[in-house]
């Protein structure tokens, strides 16, 4: 009994002193794609697009919850030019800005494939949470692609969907 409780009592002493993260990316990784040095040439298309997430949905009722883990997908479907991402903002469901991943623009190589994903404990956004990105393309060049999986292995359930991004400017 007594190595029961003292299990128990540093599995509880554990989880107390991690620092629970809301977002699974690290700030890092965006640093090391900023684009420096250059300047973006005047020839490129810009274009803003719109993409829906649920981090959370509603179950039986309208006033029970499900958490969802978020997996969202920025693409570069070119196989030739590399893209330029200015802005990827996170909104929450009443449309109050959660959290802009990145100042500076980056690029994402061709055919190259960059995630944001955010935990299933986070429920900032809610169940009506959207990015907006900001992008730039070479001109006649594929627009990028945004999607959004989101999914839940809670129990012996299993629970996913995806959602695709639409250009809005």
């Amino acid at each position: 009994m007594k190595r029961f409780l003292l299990i128990v009592l540093m599995a509880v002493t554990l989880a107390c002193r991690q620092e629970q993260k809301v977002s699974s990316i690290d700030p890092v990784k965006w640093e090391d794609r900023t684009v420096t040095g250059q300047k973006l040439t005047d020839s490129l298309e810009s274009g803003k697009s719109y993409l829906s997430i649920y981090s959370q949905i509603f179950s039986l009722t309208e006033h029970k919850t499900h958490n969802l883990t978020v997996m969202v997908s920025l693409r570069n479907m070119s196989d030739q030019d590399t893209i330029y991402m200015d802005a990827a903002h996170y909104y929450d469901t009443h449309g109050k800005l959660i959290h802009n991943y990145f100042k500076k623009s980056i690029y994402l190589a061709p055919l190259e494939t960059l995630e944001i994903v955010i935990d299933e404990m986070d429920t900032a956004a809610g169940t009506g949470g959207n990015f907006i990105f900001e992008w730039k393309i070479p001109q006649a060049g594929p627009e990028p692609l945004f999607e959004a999986v989101m999914s839940s292995t809670t129990s012996q359930q299993g629970l996913s969907f995806i959602t695709e991004g639409k250009r809005i400017d």
